[in-house]
């Protein structure tokens, strides 16, 4: 006999629990955007309305825990800031690669240096601070995990997902003797959101006063172009299915090989299965290019006449979704996991923060004359916030996009993804014993000399290397 069920309280984790967390997330969203929009500090120091709404979402959870209340279903939105972060990367990746300047080959493999080099900084400066750290207070009573230094690149170079992601991971290998649980990832992934935004805006205030800033000026109006339907070959609106919907199907798509793949991974032994479910957003992103492949392929030989995938309507999607992911790692953050945690997570935010933007600076200044100041907005927003930040403060100073630093990011996705897999591979190798954490800290170090050397070559091999690129804005440009 079938058990009869109805949609009353009585059954509200099985029918209001995920609309009910869902509809927090868009109202403190919505809370966080009336707040940037009244309140000019945070306005003008370009603090992203979802931060504002968690971090108010936050506040009203703690204080409702204290009146015996709990509204906001951590474990829920640890798995909405998961999910979130591979739907995101899924919709970038599903994008059409277009190039809106003359890229330079050289800049676009050293944007993604840049990017490696950056990573292997954080990882090995991060890694370095925890262990000296564990080895300071492992007979003390408070003892640091010597792996929680390793979660920095994670959470200012990818955001809270990966940060969440591997948080739990090394909180689940015992031999880490960590127990962030999630809350220690999403606090140093949620700092390096205001660090982005505020040192950001430092900049571009101190550089046009000191240093006179140049602001380009925005491109003249031209005739609308409808971003539904930039070229004319896309489907049209009033089709029986609704594009977005198809855009949507796209990114269901790739998501749905990315689980098949780490489902396959995860069978085959103990190890592919510690690393498959931690890259979830890694593996979306290939299905995507995969897709994307496909797609292409079957329009060159007309056997798809038409353009399905809308750039613009996956812009849309990846900003939902990584909307939805500050929101609620933000508000998924545990206060009482962090007490013992603050030493180490002031420490590493503050040494980051200074080594990041000193290393991208001195990079901008070598690499990508004539636009330096642009470049380093775009980099330094990325490689602390996320891309929307470095996009935003890029910006305030090239509001028309003038100059090639969007397209060269666009572009050296590839090759940032090449040399970011070390770091990747490494993290469950680093966290299986202290050991292997000084060997893979020793990795990093030295593949930041080789990325750095790259970098800097010219500077090194000066008599070889004499062919500079060099860009240089013009009113027709």
């Amino acid at each position: 006999m079938n058990k009869s069920w109805d949609f009353t309280m009585a059954n509200y984790g099985a029918v209001w629990a995920f609309p009910a967390q869902l509809g927090l997330l868009l109202l403190f969203l919505m809370l966080g955007n009336i707040l940037r929009r009244k309140i000019p500090l945070f306005r003008n120091c370009l603090i992203p309305s979802a931060l504002l709404g968690g971090g108010v979402l936050l506040l009203v959870n703690f204080i409702c825990k204290q009146c015996g209340f709990v509204l906001v279903d951590n474990r829920m939105m640890q798995v909405i800031t998961y999910h979130c972060l591979a739907i995101g990367f899924a919709a970038m990746s599903l994008k059409t690669e277009k190039s809106t300047h003359k890229t330079n080959r050289a800049q676009v493999v050293e944007f993604g240096a840049l990017q490696g080099g950056t990573y292997m900084l954080q990882a090995f400066v991060g890694l370095g601070i925890t262990l000296l750290l564990f080895l300071f207070t492992q007979y003390g009573d408070n003892v640091i995990s010597y792996i929680c230094g390793l979660i920095l690149p994670l959470a200012f170079g990818q955001g809270p997902g990966n940060a969440l992601s591997w948080d739990i991971n090394f909180t689940n290998t015992p031999a880490t003797q960590f127990a962030g649980n999630g809350s220690f990832g999403l606090s140093l992934a949620s700092i390096g959101f205001v660090v982005a935004s505020v040192f950001g805006v430092l900049y571009i205030n101190i550089h046009k006063k000191h240093s006179g800033l140049y602001i380009r000026r925005a491109r003249p109006e031209k005739e609308f172009v409808d971003q539904t339907n930039p070229t004319g070959t896309e489907i049209p609106d009033n089709e029986s299915v609704d594009k977005f919907s198809l855009q949507a199907g796209f990114v269901a798509l790739a998501y749905a090989l990315s689980f098949g793949f780490m489902y396959l991974l995860g069978r085959l032994s103990a190890f592919t299965n510690s690393i498959a479910w931690g890259f979830n957003f890694l593996w979306a992103s290939l299905a995507a290019m995969l897709i994307r492949f496909v797609v292409k392929r079957l329009r060159k030989k007309q056997l798809m006449h038409r353009e399905y995938i809308n750039n613009y309507q996956m812009d849309r999607i990846s900003g939902f979704a990584f909307d939805l992911m500050i929101v609620a790692g933000v508000a998924a953050i545990e206060i009482n996991d962090i007490r013992r945690y603050i030493l180490p997570i002031v420490i590493l935010s503050l040494i980051g923060t200074v080594i990041t933007y000193a290393y991208i600076r001195l990079v901008a200044k070598e690499c990508f004359k004539g636009f330096e100041h642009e470049f380093f907005l775009m980099s330094f927003g990325t490689m602390t916030g996320t891309a929307s930040n470095g996009m935003i403060l890029m910006k305030e100073i090239d509001p028309g996009l003038q100059t090639p630093t969007s397209s060269l990011y666009i572009l050296s996705n590839f090759p940032a993804m090449v040399m970011i897999a070390p770091l990747l591979l490494l993290l469950n190798f680093a966290g299986s014993s202290l050991t292997n954490a000084i060997i893979a800290c020793a990795v990093f170090f030295t593949l930041w000399i080789v990325y750095t050397a790259f970098l800097f070559r010219r500077r090194i091999f000066k008599k070889r290397y004499q062919d500079q690129p060099q860009f240089v804005w013009t009113d027709g440009e």
